[in-house]
């Protein structure tokens, strides 16, 4: 079972600066191992990419031996702000010393299921042969009906057991087409990374987190790793047990 903690934070602020701790005492520890380590991260988009971009800015981390993943991505051309490697590429390189080939990107101009199985492809070369990928992190969202990556609330997807990335070309959140990470990527990873801020999720985090529904987020269990969800005193206000830090 995985070790959940639920960390409340008076503002963004502290926020981003404790997740980048995390995240870089992570690396550290992983790159500490020698060799070729590398620290494998998997990305959301939204308002995480402005977070991560301040506040990964101001660690100390050997950034050449970063590889960047995504837990979902949009089939959009990476021109269409839609695009989460565009965000990313707009807001967050631009802020650290990586470069673009630090990013393992889909390739947009497959098809829906053809870009799914080219990613496994391209994941797969970071980890062991015939091994399920286990992610040194990842970083995930929590929409306002609970999905985290492409995984909807009544999915077929949330019951998928066998492939790694999926595809979906019935998304109920526009575009419809996308590929997202499967329950068995999720909960194998190290560490997995729920950031949620704003009046606007303090309700969804109460069914998930007081009320235990059993959403997709609320599923979200590695088998040998551990959740931390970082909430600013917004998107906590109707967890009144918690305390901010």
């Amino acid at each position: 079972m995985a070790s959940k903690v639920i960390s409340v934070y008076e503002n963004t602020q502290k926020l981003g600066t404790e997740l980048a701790k995390n995240l870089s005492e992570l690396a550290n520890d992983v790159l500490a191992e020698g060799g070729n380590a590398v620290f494998k991260i998997g990305l959301s988009g939204g308002s995480v990419v402005s977070l991560l971009s301040e506040y990964l800015a101001k660690v100390e981390t050997d950034w050449s031996k970063w590889r960047f993943f995504f837990c979902d991505e949009r089939l959009v051309d990476f021109n269409d702000p839609e695009s989460t490697f565009a965000q990313y590429r707009d807001k967050f390189i631009c802020n650290l010393p990586i470069s673009e080939d630090q990013f393992i990107k889909i390739n947009p101009q497959l098809s829906v299921d053809e870009a799914a199985k080219d990613y496994i492809q391209k994941i797969s070369v970071y980890f062991a042969p015939y091994d399920l990928p286990r992610f040194d992190a990842l970083i995930l969202g929590v929409g306002p009906d609970g999905h985290t990556c492409s995984l909807f609330p009544g999915h077929k997807l949330c019951e998928e057991t066998s492939v790694w990335v999926a595809p979906i070309s019935d998304s109920p959140k526009p575009p419809p087409n996308r590929i997202t990470f499967t329950f068995p990527i999720l909960n194998n990873a190290r560490y997995c990374a729920f950031v949620a801020t704003g009046s606007s999720k303090a309700d969804i985090l109460k069914r998930i987190l007081k009320d235990g529904e059993q959403l997709p987020a609320n599923c979200v269990q590695p088998v040998n790793g551990s959740v931390q969800w970082l909430l600013d005193e917004a998107a906590a206000k109707l967890l009144q047990e918690e305390t901010s830090l």
